[in-house]
Parts: structure tokens; C-alpha cells; sequence
């Protein structure tokens, strides 16, 4: 390898690969088979890892547990565990007049890749008892992360027929190792994955979290409302930053006054409102990425269009990212009856913190309303309550990462 290959692979976490070589008349241990083995797994895991990225892939969605179904099901393949025996008095934090604690959440079915590599099949899914996997030093609080990791188990023992060269007698060994998983609670933020690119290195944590829960009453039933699967990861190389939300309701009919309320024609405080999913760099907000279009309506001749004149308000103090902006009019433009306002926002050219592009595509319109408690669900009414993802709330992007071009729009009204 010459010095200059050696400087480009400097900092690679991958081990050397090492492939088993046979010959004749060859003599093979247990030691060969096993690294023959760890071979085939590093080449798998680098190439999930690399290549395709991590986190979940289907299922392993977090459900609360009913009132009358707070016992884990049966036929699911796992054993049933011993009853404990009867305390002789409350434990610490526990008092008669609370009874059980009934805080239990199923994890469903799915599959996983941890940013190891490591595939995580959960089978059957599992139901957890939320303060008995939460860590004693961690229950001083009411919310929790709820998280799946990679593990292994010998299985099947099995007496050896030879003695081993170092040992004195032919013990039991484990033939087999099985594959399973872990289900780990924690009271404590995990920290966030922030690497721009996941193929050179590994990442420090391998717990994949699944959901966060709170306002947990240890004693009651969960309630779903208080279950946010936001927090976990979908699979991919890297997670693209999105719009989680705008100021005005896609396709609505607003009035001229709140049309012009909306647009910010006469407050230095109004305007078009766009959020994000992570820091998208302040200086790519430049002319031109964002822009208002209206086209006339009305009873006369209709679809003529003009541009609104309009511009960014200044980010507060003198931040590099910002999670989002207020694009306001500055012109003196009116709106007449029947007019309908197209606003769009090219997001090919706002670069996150990776200096990669926000995936912006306005997916079925349905970009949610920024703190509107009026209107929960924007967007066109019916069915797609959910992304493909399963899980909500809609934002921007298709998942590629592409940029695209952010659009939307809204109806304008004498009254």
C-alpha cells in the first residue's frame, strides 16, 4: 500500500479482513471456524453499515398496553417468567393504596440495523414493564426513552468428545449462538447522533430509541397520546433535514385581512412562517430561494400572475443555523377576491449542518400547521393520516435526501 493510500484510510473502523485459506492436508480447530465466521460477519455488517446506513427499517412501533390486557400474550415463544414472591410491606416508592404498577408498553414486530451493522429481528414483539427496566438510579422522573438493542445468548449445551487441550475434564459447551435482542429504558435524553456520515466510523451508542413517553404515572395504564415515536431513526445512510411545519393551512380560503395578517404586509412582525427538522445553515438564505406568486382570480380575466415582492426577517443575534424563518411582504401589492397565493420555497439550495440540501417535496400537502390547535391535521381531509413511515407527524421529503422545491399554497376571499 503505498503512503498515499495509507492517508486516505486513515481513521476507517473496519478490521482486517482476513479470509481462511485451505489446503491440503490442512489441520482446522475451532479457532479457524470462528474466525472463518467473524469474517463473513465484519463484510456484512461494513456493507449494511457503509453502504446502506441504519436504523429501523419496519415495525418496532411502541404501543401503550390496555387496562385488561396488561399481562404479556401468550404464545409468543418465550417462556413464562416465575411469579415473585409476596412482599412482607411496600417496597421504596410504592405504597399500598397504589397497588401494582401498571405502566406497560408492546414493542411490535419488526427489524433493525444498529449502527454497528448488527441486524435486530424482534419476532413476536415483547411487552415491558417500564419501571422494571428503568434503571433505580433513573426513576426520579416521568419520562422515558424506550429502545431495542443487539445481543447474544449461547444455546444448546452439548458435551464435548474430546477433552480441550487445556482442560482437564470434557465440560458442557454452548453448540450454538443465538441472535436476539435487548429492550433497554432509560430517564435520561440519549445523546443524538450528529456524525454527517455514518461509513467511516461507528457510532458510540447502539441502542436504536424507539419512542419517548411522557408524563408516565407508574400506576396507571400508558396513555398513547403521551407515546412519541418522533425520536426514532429511520434506516439510511444519514436522516435528511425536512419542514416539520408552516404558519398557514395549505389549500384553506383566508380572508383579505388575514391574508394580509399572514403575509406580514402591514406588522414588521408577521410573515410566512417555515420550520425545520434540524439547523439549516443562515447564510443559504439568500434572494430567490423563497418567493410569493399570486394569480388572479376573480370575476374578470383570471389567471394572470405577479410576484409579491418579499424578504427575510434577520435571524435573532448572529446564529449559524437557524430552525427556521419568517418571510414577510415589503411591497404594497393587494389581493382581490378569488386570488390564490402560491408560495414556494427552494429548498435545493438551504443546506443543513452536513451542507446537504433539505428534502423539501410537499408531499400530499400535508406539511403540518405550526402550533394551530384549530387545526390539528393540515392537508386535504380523508385517509394518509400517517406517513409511509407509520409514524407522524407528516413532515417534508420522500426519504432520498433530494432537495426539490417546496410548495404550497392558500385561496384568498373579499369575506
Amino acid at each position: 500500500m503505498t503512503e498515499a493510500e495509507t492517508e486516505r484510510t486513515t481513521g476507517f473502523d473496519a478490521p482486517p479482513l482476513r479470509r481462511l485459506r485451505y489446503f491440503h492436508g490442512q489441520m482446522l480447530g475451532a479457532r479457524d471456524f470462528q474466525r472463518e465466521q467473524d469474517y463473513f460477519r465484519e463484510k456484512l455488517r461494513l456493507h449494511l453499515r457503509s453502504l446502506l446506513g441504519y436504523g429501523v427499517v419496519c415495525g418496532l412501533f411502541v404501543e401503550p398496553v390496555p387496562p385488561d390486557d396488561d399481562c404479556p400474550p401468550a404464545g409468543t415463544g418465550n417462556p413464562p417468567e416465575p411469579a415473585a414472591p409476596a412482599a412482607p410491606a411496600a417496597s421504596a416508592g410504592e405504597s399500598a393504596e397504589h397497588g401494582r404498577r401498571r405502566a406497560l408498553v408492546r414493542v411490535t414486530p419488526g427489524l433493525a440495523v444498529d449502527c454497528d451493522g448488527d441486524e435486530v429481528v424482534v419476532r413476536g414483539g415483547c411487552v415491558v414493564d417500564l419501571w422494571k427496566a428503568l434503571p433505580p438510579d433513573e426513576r426520579d422522573t416521568d419520562t422515558v426513552w424506550v429502545g431495542v438493542q443487539y445481543a447474544e445468548r449461547p444455546v444448546e449445551p452439548t458435551r464435548a468428545v474430546y477433552n480441550d487441550g487445556c482442560a482437564d475434564t470434557s465440560d458442557c459447551e454452548f453448540g450454538w449462538t443465538e441472535e436476539c435482542y435487548t429492550i433497554r429504558v432509560t430517564g435520561c435524553e440519549p445523546p443524538a447522533d450528529e456524525r454527517c456520515d455514518t461509513c467511516c466510523s461507528r457510532c458510540r451508542h447502539q441502542v436504536l430509541w424507539l419512542a419517548r413517553i411522557e408524563g408516565v404515572d407508574w400506576y396507571e395504564p400508558v396513555c398513547a397520546d403521551r407515546v412519541h415515536m418522533n425520536v426514532r431513526r429511520p434506516f439510511g445512510r444519514h436522516v435528511p433535514t425536512v419542514i416539520t411545519g408552516v404558519n398557514w393551512i395549505h389549500g384553506h380560503t383566508y380572508t383579505i385581512d388575514e391574508a394580509k395578517t399572514l403575509l406580514g404586509t402591514q406588522d414588521e412582525e408577521g410573515g410566512l412562517v417555515v420550520r425545520f427538522s434540524d439547523g439549516v445553515r443562515a447564510d443559504t438564505l439568500a434572494p430567490g430561494v423563497a418567493e410569493i406568486q399570486v394569480i388572479e382570480g376573480g370575476a374578470g380575466r383570471s389567471a394572470s400572475t405577479w410576484y409579491m415582492g418579499g424578504e427575510f426577517a434577520e435571524p435573532a443575534g448572529t446564529a449559524e443555523f437557524i430552525r427556521c424563518f419568517r418571510y414577510r411582504q415589503t411591497t404594497r401589492e393587494t389581493l382581490q377576491d378569488g386570488d390564490r397565493v402560491l408560495i414556494t420555497v427552494r429548498t435545493a439550495f438551504l443546506l443543513d449542518r452536513c451542507c446537504r440540501p433539505v428534502d423539501g417535496t410537499h408531499v400530499g400537502g400535508r406539511v403540518p400547521v405550526i402550533d394551530d390547535t384549530a387545526h390539528p391535521e393540515s392537508g386535504p381531509d380523508g385517509g394518509c393520516v400517517l406517513p409511509p413511515s407509520g409514524v407522524g407527524p407528516w413532515t417534508s421529503g420522500t426519504g432520498t435526501g433530494g432537495g426539490d422545491v417546496f410548495e404550497s399554497w392558500f385561496f384568498v376571499k373579499e369575506r
